[in-house]
């Protein structure tokens, strides 16, 4: 499979000559599999980029998948060109909404006075699978999800292709349990082995202090999971909008110092619009 990254921004998509290295658009990922069918996870506003790359590419066909409906996961959809484009046949992915209309939120999204379009006036043919099972294939792609400790209800998933994996954990927090959420070993489970780990790592332990039950992790408890779980590479992920460039590298240097100390041979890099990984 191979995964690229469009937006790894939380929060608000941010701009400007302090941000170009890790780019400033919200989350939204890409995965291909060997059968070249296309996953998309999120629509965060990273989703525009892709959107016109896919046009380029004259394809049709998606399967869309989302972690959850806060807005900086949401907000870059009805920029997603494709919408507009009769050819265009998304299949819709909500099991991790029950009781909750995704097809109602995207409505709710696309309509005056907050969009100049209505919803029935996209072109594309949107299917919704709204009975989706905690795990399922795409293809050759096998798919399981797991709660996460964020406000609302929340999942991260794990995408697994002939012996590798990816796990994708944004919007977590690693530092409490919340009622719809699971203990750091659950996460440990659920992570062990991956070849490659995104994991939200929008504080600073200093930060995190005073954010407790905002939903997110510190870096370091991200870059203990994965040490624990005992995974190829982490990636830290929903970058926080007041997280510059240098206090990128900064933090990637801490936690490769706290790696060193620990004996753990682990890769870490702070995830960045344009990267792809090929596993």
């Amino acid at each position: 499979m191979r995964i690229k990254c469009w937006g790894s921004r939380g929060s608000i998509p941010v701009s400007g000559k302090e941000y170009i290295k890790y780019g400033g658009e919200t989350t939204c990922i890409e995965i291909r599999t060997k059968n070249d069918e296309i996953i998309i996870i999120d629509a965060g506003t990273g989703i525009r980029p892709l959107g016109n790359s896919l046009c380029k590419e004259k394809r049709s066909s998606y399967h869309f998948i989302m972690t959850h409906l806060h807005l900086d996961h949401l907000f870059g959809f009805p920029f997603f060109r494709p919408l507009y484009e009769k050819q265009t046949k998304i299949y819709m992915y909500s099991s991790a909404f029950p009781g909750i209309s995704l097809k109602k939120m995207i409505a709710g999204l696309i309509c005056p006075p907050i969009f100049p379009l209505k919803y029935p006036e996209i072109k594309a043919q949107l299917l919704y699978q709204n009975h989706s099972p905690l795990q399922f294939n795409i293809g050759s792609l096998k798919i399981s999800s797991i709660p996460l400790n964020h406000p609302g209800q929340t999942r991260g998933y794990k995408f697994m292709e002939d012996g590798k994996s990816f796990v994708f954990l944004t919007d977590n927090e690693l530092g409490a349990v919340y009622e719809n959420g699971l203990s750091f070993e659950e996460y440990v489970k659920f992570c062990q082995g991956a070849n490659l780990l995104f994991h939200d790592a929008e504080y600073t332990p200093e930060e995190y202090k005073t954010k407790k039950l905002w939903g997110h992790s510190s870096y370091s408890d991200a870059v203990n999971l994965a040490v624990e779980a005992g995974v190829e590479a982490l990636g830290l992920f929903h970058l926080s909008p007041e997280r510059t460039d240098k206090k990128m590298d900064k933090i990637i240097k801490n936690c490769r110092k706290s790696l060193t100390d620990m004996g753990a041979v682990l890769k870490c890099f702070g995830v960045k619009s344009g990267m792809t990984f090929n596993l």
